[in-house]
């Protein structure tokens, strides 16, 4: 199969190509940087002539709220539009568990924008939605300090290591697409607060941690469930725990 990663030189986008190459299948890259721009529409369809699987791990490059909307939304129509053209076979998309609980948010109303046209399009499709990345749990840690206190949305968490959800998305883009949504966390469901209380313990960090209800994640208040997956959500869990993840940091 020749299956082409859209975004395949971002964070999560590297991982999945290293992985696919593992595998006996075509791995073609596309990115502005390597000619592809899902915005202008430039080299889509000829990067896609000939694939069977497209992965979309694209991210908007800012998260202001007349951008983010304007970028998923017309990134999207221009792959399914290149997609359909060339005749691809499976659209796998990269999405993120409580999308459609936070729509206060632009940044999520700009996911669920592109979910809406994935399911309304005619190409076989799998949406996977996982949970917030080990990493980035890091990065909340530093934007959510205010002095030497960190207050973070009281709300659980199942992170997920970008490896395992790597290996999660991979192994769905070689599957049968589900033309449904799917959901990808990690093994443990523990607040915000426990897991950069780990962090910190890990670092020999002492800045306090307070759980504080009114931060607003992304500009959407989060309700004590808004991150994880719920029982009726289809749910795939992955092996690494946080603990594990953090003796190799």
């Amino acid at each position: 199969m020749k299956i082409v990663v859209v975004g395949g030189t971002g964070f999560i986008g590297t991982k999945i190509v290293s992985k696919l190459r593992e595998t006996e299948h075509e791995i073609i890259v596309a990115s502005p940087s390597l000619g592809v721009n899902t915005i202008t529409g430039e080299g889509l369809v000829e990067v896609l002539m000939g694939t069977d699987v497209v992965i979309d791990v694209t991210n908007s490059p800012s998260y202001e709220d007349n951008v983010v909307l304007d970028f998923f939304e017309t990134s999207t129509r221009n792959i399914l539009a290149a997609e359909k053209i060339t005749n691809v076979k499976h659209h796998v998309h990269l999405s993120i568990v409580g999308t459609d609980g936070l729509l206060e948010s632009a940044y999520f109303r700009g996911k669920m924008a592109q979910e809406e046209l994935i399911k309304d399009f005619s190409i076989p499709y799998t949406i996977v939605r996982t949970t917030q990345f080990f990493d980035f749990i890091l990065t909340l840690t530093d934007l959510f300090t205010d002095g030497d206190t960190i207050r973070l949305p009281d709300s659980y968490n199942q992170a997920i290591s970008s490896e395992d959800a790597a290996e999660g998305i991979v192994d769905f883009a070689l599957s049968t697409p589900v033309n449904g949504i799917v959901n990808l966390a990690g093994p443990d469901r523990m607040k915000f607060v426990d897991y950069v209380k780990a962090y910190l313990e890990s670092k020999s960090d002492i800045r306090k941690i307070e759980a504080d209800e009114k931060n607003l994640y992304f500009g959407a208040k989060l309700g004590e469930f808004s991150l994880v997956p719920t029982l009726e959500e289809t749910l795939h869990t992955a092996p690494t725990h946080f603990k594990d993840w953090l003796k190799e940091k």
